[in-house]
């Protein structure tokens, strides 16, 4: 037995969960540092980059994955432990502003165990659709899921950011505790029995994780996807750090006004992933490599817009709307080919393979986060306070603009068929 459509979306819950969680500690959390605590954009950067360096541990997840044992038991043990340090981290912000040396040790200890949480979870999650999910429904489900993520995302920054007004210290470890207790209760009811209830295809041979990692990197089409995720990935999460602050330094927004605006950027995202989930899979229009080059474009237009949304006097969450829209085209493309990539090669090594590109993922996510704080922290001290945080949103629009160009040369043509379930 293969995984039913219906476990396929209770697995999706548990991935809503995962971006339920970590849009506070991403989002909401950095803004708070750097506009009502006044603290440089580079702190949450350098916190935001620990819990994705921590997440280089993923191929390892995925290995261990691979050569058996229990996926269910880390995946709840995973949400937990990201529970446990997104709790850690929302305790941290009253105490930087008491006690900062203490909140500064919570928000290290707290970072470090929000990554290991994703690390474990995420890829065991993966790891399981990769190999009980049948052939022809892998795109499918990998749509599936990362929608829900995504829709995770949006409604908790949309949720939350209609309870935090008016804001305090109590009002947020409030909503950050029942947002984290019912992630764990959830996860636990959605994956609950789903394991035992498939027969997974047998583990491949016993092997050294430096073999498993070497071989994979040999396979010449894994090695230019990794290459493909670093770079688009370093674009993508660039404005993470510095989007909520440029709301609020620039255009005035309140917490929860620049938290429902990363709501919205996310539905955008949702909006861009299903365009491109009907269009490729119902109506097979273009290829996936074409839909990829298309959202990193459009990507970098929607960035070009946002740098000179105060100059032009532009309205920036129809802008913040649109980047999410293109981001969403390219990632559910690329989120197509992954899928597919992850069960080639001469042994079915899902795991380890969909963790080097989860590894790859994390590290541009923690470089292209914290050098977008870094350059904004930078600028300010050069150019008046608009002025800096467009010129690092014009450098992220140059970096997707590489991005598409590399994965027209890299992206294979066929993957056109790879949405469509059933083929």
């Amino acid at each position: 037995m293969s995984l039913s459509w219906a476990q396929i979306f209770r697995l999706g819950l548990v991935q809503a969960c995962l971006g339920a969680i970590v849009v506070l500690m991403t989002s909401t959390l950095n803004r708070l540092m750097v506009v009502e605590l006044a603290l440089p954009v580079v702190l949450p950067g350098f916190l935001v980059a620990l819990h994705y360096g921590v997440q280089i541990t993923r191929p390892n997840w995925g290995h261990l994955a691979d050569q058996g044992g229990n996926r269910t038991r880390w995946i709840i043990a995973g949400m937990a432990l990201l529970a446990l340090g997104g709790m850690g981290a929302a305790l941290a912000i009253p105490l930087l502003e008491s006690h900062f040396g203490l909140g500064l040790a919570l928000s290290l200890v707290a970072y470090a165990v929000i990554g290991l949480g994703v690390g474990a979870s995420g890829t065991s999650l993966l790891a399981l659709l990769a190999t009980a999910t049948a052939e022809q429904r892998r795109p499918a489900a990998a749509t599936i899921t990362w929608l829900m993520m995504i829709a995770g995302i949006a409604l908790t920054a949309i949720t939350a950011g209609q309870f935090l007004d008016p804001y305090s210290h109590a009002r947020l470890l409030v909503i950050v505790a029942i947002i984290c207790t019912g992630a764990v209760a959830l996860t636990t009811l959605a994956v609950w029995g789903i394991e035992r209830s498939v027969v997974i295809r047998p583990a491949p041979p016993a092997i050294r994780f430096r073999d498993g990692m070497r071989e994979i990197w040999a396979d010449t089409r894994a090695r230019h996807f990794t290459f493909f995720v670093f770079l688009s990935m370093t674009a993508y999460f660039m404005q993470e750090l510095i989007l909520e602050p440029y709301a609020g330094l620039v255009f005035g927004f309140t917490p929860g006004q620049s938290t429902s605006m990363s709501g919205a950027q996310n539905g955008g995202v949702f909006l861009g992933m299903v365009l491109v989930g009907v269009a490729a899979s119902g109506f097979r229009i273009g290829s996936l490599r074409a839909w990829v080059v298309a959202g990193c474009l459009g990507s970098a237009i929607a960035l070009f817009a946002i740098a000179g949304a105060s100059l032009w006097a532009l309205p920036l969450v129809p802008l913040v709307i649109a980047l999410g829209f293109f981001n969403g085209m390219f990632a559910v493309a690329a989120i197509g080919s992954m899928m597919q990539l992850a069960g080639e090669g001469r042994e079915k090594r899902e795991g380890a393979r969909v963790g080097l590109w989860g590894a790859s993922q994390a590290i541009a996510a923690g470089f292209g986060g914290l050098t977008g704080a870094a350059l904004v922290d930078l600028a300010r001290s050069l150019l008046p306070v608009a002025d800096a945080f467009g010129a690092v949103f014009l450098t992220q629009a140059t970096i997707f603009i590489a991005s598409a160009a590399l994965a027209a040369r890299v992206m294979s043509p066929r993957p056109r068929a790879l949405l469509v379930p059933g083929e």
